[in-house]
């Protein structure tokens, strides 16, 4: 099987997290599988004023695109 390597230069130009302690930032697969296991979704599913509130729980999700 071919092995991947993260992008993760690449991401950090694109990702909108706020939090800047976090050691997750640009590597999308470590952060994604955090994210879920919290029953939440990164910073990147969010508008940015709904960012930085840092609630990234699932109702907060559904209540900004459940319209």
């Amino acid at each position: 099987m071919k092995e991947r390597s993260c992008n993760e230069e690449k991401n950090l130009k694109k990702c909108n997290c706020t939090y800047d302690p976090c050691s997750r930032k640009g590597i999308c697969c470590e952060c994604i599988d955090y994210h879920w296991r919290m029953k939440q979704l990164p910073a990147c599913y969010f508008p940015a004023e709904v960012e930085r509130t840092y609630d990234r729980s699932l109702k907060k999700f559904i209540q900004c695109y459940g319209k």
